[in-house]
């Protein structure tokens, strides 16, 4: 049975692993070809980077939601019923793209401005940002119609676009940014043309499968309010995630010691871009434990979801350490791939050593939370939320206060605000609150 098990969190978790992998690969590709324009446009880079995350991370229940609701539908056998939620949160997704779009263009610059950044970095930033908005609807759609394949229990076809759509974007931005001159701006609409046509290519897929299955394609208004209203309780949880970064980020701003602000935000931008990149690594069991959990409780089998989910806190903890010591590893030259300013290589190396000694707790943190989340537990993960981000806050802004450095946040980041996130997680799992079975929560 344990074999079994292993088996069919692998067969999600490796394909969503890979596709996890692929996504921040926009990101990184995008530090590493901006990285050689200057420090400056670097740290424009992370700003903007920061803003448009917490933008498009807010809706990430578009996707989590949406795996939840569509594998216990599955669970249930209620396949059409599953399609339909699907479809409803593809429409969900274009509405809420819209506005997002509209606002954000509209205020990108007060939103640079509230970084505090001096001129030669706030120009790129707010130049980056404003084109970079323009491709909010497609990643919006994309996260709804990953998040209806992999209810599906499909992580399989995430994959296929996600690594297509990264090799148009670096070629599209290899060509816009040097050869065409338009420097950050060209990084910025490469990656916004990349997300349109990965977007059209998983709404092609939704579309015939709902087709075959005779689920409906308008828009059902009922229906996206129920969806609306059920990703609202992940909205608050993203939002205090999202708030955590922002507020390292500022603390990182105002805490620079004079003549050094472009150094540390260049730093921390690679530093968070990393951590990115290796959380959507350890997320890959999280898919897994979403899609496995909703389906296992929607089919009533809560002793399953007990086994499955002591089974993937196991893999978390060891995907923690593989990360922690990769990262420690390479953590000397790393930079000079991003980078050819030596003073942000340099900071950079204690840095990811702080991020590495944190990657276990990740693991864990990362799959609880994705259990929780396939098991439409999303209240108390607002709830848990808000009680991390006022642990975590003060000791951040009282650190940039004392101007205690950039290596003295990340090491509250990775112990406070992870540590945090443990504790309240465990506490959950323990209980049989979560454990609720059906189709519906």
């Amino acid at each position: 049975m344990t074999a079994s098990r292993d088996r069919e969190i692998l067969r999600l978790a490796v394909p969503a692993f890979l596709a996890l992998v692929a996504e921040p690969l926009f990101l990184l590709s995008d530090a590493a070809i901006v990285g050689h324009l200057g420090a400056a446009e670097l740290a424009g880079l992370g700003i903007a980077a920061v803003v448009l995350q917490t933008a498009v991370g807010i809706c990430v229940f578009l996707a989590y939601g949406t795996t939840a609701s569509v594998a216990r539908r599955l669970g249930a056998g209620d396949l059409r019923g599953a399609l339909i939620q699907g479809v409803d949160g593809l429409w969900l997704a274009v509405g809420i793209g819209l506005v997002v779009t509209v606002v954000g263009v509209a205020t990108t610059g007060p939103l640079v401005a509230a970084f505090g950044a001096g001129p030669r970095v706030t120009e790129p930033a707010e130049t980056y940002l404003r084109i970079a908005f323009l491709g909010t609807i497609p990643l919006l759609v994309m996260l709804a119609a990953t998040g209806v394949l992999r209810g599906l229990q499909d992580t399989r076809t995430p994959l296929v676009v996600a690594v297509g759509g990264n090799a148009v974007n670096i070629l599209l931005n290899l060509v816009l940014v040097y050869p065409l001159g338009l420097g950050i701006a060209g990084s910025a609409l490469g990656s916004v043309l990349a997300q349109v046509a990965s977007a059209a290519v998983f709404v092609v897929v939704v579309i015939r499968a709902a087709r075959r299955h005779g689920a409906p394609l308008r828009p059902d208004l009922p229906g996206i309010r129920r969806a609306a209203h059920a990703g609202s309780a992940l909205v608050v949880r993203t939002l205090t995630l999202r708030a955590a970064l922002l507020v390292t980020t500022y603390a990182v701003t105002v805490g620079a010691v004079a003549g050094e602000e472009e150094v540390d935000l260049a730093t921390h931008q690679l530093a968070l871009t990393i951590w990115t990149f290796l959380a959507f690594a350890l997320d890959a069991i999280a898919i897994a434990a979403q899609a496995l959990t909703g389906r296992l409780l929607g089919a009533g089998d809560v002793v399953g979801a007990r086994e499955t989910t002591r089974r993937m806190v196991r893999w978390g903890i060891v995907s923690g350490v593989v990360t922690g010591l990769l990262l420690a590893g390479v953590s000397p030259w790393v930079g000079h791939l991003f980078t050819s300013d030596d003073a942000v290589s340099d900071l950079l190396v204690p840095v990811l050593f702080v991020a590495a000694l944190g990657q276990p707790v990740a693991g864990v943190v990362f799959v609880l939370d994705g259990v929780l989340i396939g098991a439409g537990d999303g209240r108390y993960l607002a709830w848990a939320g808000l009680v991390t981000l006022v642990a975590y806050a003060p000791v951040a802004l009282l650190l940039a206060a004392y101007s205690a450095g950039l290596v003295a946040i990340w090491v509250a980041f990775c112990t406070v605000f992870m540590g945090a996130r443990l504790v309240v997680l465990v506490r959950r799992a323990r209980s049989d609150a979560w454990l609720v079975t059906g189709a519906a929560v």
